[in-house]
């Protein structure tokens, strides 16, 4: 890990490409480590949807979050607003896990069923 110094000292923003990347410090156009860190994510899954109803740290309200989804983050956007709309509720997209507000597991299961996925009731 770099060093607080390497961290602060790093190029924002260079009038002769715009942005640059804070990991690469190439341009933003030019960078391709959300690619990899996509294809990283997508290695790493073993194939099964994981739902699970969460409520640690939401003051009681229970979430149901779906994990595991071998998407990549455009398809994993457009999946995510179907099944609220599914539920008729909020929900979220955090860091490849699609979070729906209430209890919905039942039907969040026979949904992604339907889509063809594997899918695992986790959790108690």
């Amino acid at each position: 890990m770099p060093s607080l110094q390497d961290q602060l000292s790093g190029l924002v923003y260079s009038t002769e490409h715009g942005e640059t990347c804070p990991d690469c410090r190439r341009p933003v156009a030019e960078c391709e480590c959300r690619e990899r860190e996509e294809a990283e994510r997508l290695a790493s899954l073993d194939g099964i949807v994981r739902i699970r109803r969460e409520t640690s740290g939401r003051k009681g309200k229970g979430v149901t979050t779906i994990q595991g989804v071998p998407l990549n983050s455009d398809e994993l956007k457009i999946l995510a607003k179907t099944l609220k709309k599914r539920c008729g509720t909020g929900g979220a997209l955090k860091d490849g896990m699609i979070e729906i507000q209430g209890d919905h597991r039942e039907v969040l299961k026979r949904e992604l069923e339907s889509r063809g996925f594997k899918v695992k009731l986790a959790g108690g």
